[in-house]
C-alpha cells in the first residue's frame, strides 16, 4: 500500500538521523561513527535552531514517566503500531490525506519504539524494551506560558516526534471530510443494495405472471 511507503520513510530518516547523533559502530565492517557527546550542540541557524544530543527515558517531547511504566509503554506503543498498520492495510476507502496523517503517526511511533526496544541492548546500557529514546532537534524559544505552566525552552524532540505530531495535526483537519465521504459511500451502497433488491422482486413477480398465450388458453 502506497502510505505504507510513507511510514518506512520516516522509519528509515529517523534511525539515520539519530545513529549519526548518537554514534555507531559496525567491527566487521571498520565502520565507526563517534556522534556527539551526550549534551553536545552544533548551531544549524544560529541560537535559533541547534542540534543538541540527549536521551529521553519516556514519551515524546522529553516527558518523562518514570521507570515503572517504561514496559507498559514500549508493549503499548508495539500493539498500537500493528493495530495503525492492520488499519492502513485493510480501510482503502478513506481519504487519502486522512490516510496520510495515520501513515505519519505509524512512521514516528514505530521510529521512537526501534528506540525502546532495542537501543538499550544494542548501545549495552538497559535490556531489552527499556532503551531511551534519542532527542536531537533543539529549537530555543523566547518564554512563554501555556495552560498555565511556564517553558523557558522547548522541549528537545527528533524526526519520529515531528511526524505523529504533524500526522495528529492532519489526521484532526481531515477526520470530518473522511467521515463524510464514507458515510455518503456507505449510503450510496446502500441505495444501489435497495434499487437492486427491488429489481429482483420485480423479476421474479414479474416471471409469476402468466403471458398473454396462456391467458387465451
Amino acid at each position: 500500500m502506497a502510505v505504507l511507503i510513507i511510514s518506512a520513510i520516516i522509519v528509515i530518516v529517523d534511525q539515520i538521523s539519530k545513529l549519526l547523533v548518537r554514534g555507531f559502530s559496525i567491527p566487521f565492517l571498520g565502520i565507526e561513527h563517534d556522534g556527539f557527546y551526550y549534551g553536545e550542540s552544533i548551531h544549524v541557524i544560529g541560537d535559533f535552531l541547534q542540534f543538541t544530543f540527549v536521551e529521553n527515558p519516556g514519551i515524546a517531547f522529553g516527558i518523562d514517566i518514570g521507570i515503572e511504566a517504561k514496559l507498559f509503554l514500549t508493549i503499548f506503543t508495539f500493539l498500537l503500531s500493528s493495530a495503525i498498520f492492520v488499519f492502513l492495510y485493510k480501510n482503502k476507502r478513506n481519504v487519502l490525506t486522512y490516510r496520510i496523517g495515520i501513515s505519519l503517526v505509524l512512521g514516528g511511533a514505530i521510529g521512537n519504539l526501534i528506540d525502546r526496544m532495542f537501543y538499550g541492548v544494542l548501545f549495552d546500557y538497559a535490556p531489552l524494551f527499556y532503551g531511551k529514546v534519542v532527542d536531537f532537534i533543539n529549537f530555543e524559544f523566547p518564554d512563554f506560558t501555556l495552560f498555565g505552566s511556564s517553558f523557558t525552552r522547548f522541549p528537545i524532540f527528533n524526526i519520529a516526534d515531528s511526524a505523529v505530531t504533524i500526522g495528529v495535526i492532519i489526521i484532526l483537519l481531515f477526520a470530518p471530510e473522511n467521515n463524510f465521504r464514507l458515510k455518503k459511500k456507505k449510503n450510496g451502497s446502500n441505495s444501489l443494495d435497495e434499487n437492486n433488491s427491488e429489481l429482483n422482486r420485480n423479476e421474479v413477480n414479474g416471471s409469476d405472471l402468466p403471458s398473454q398465450e396462456e391467458k387465451s388458453l
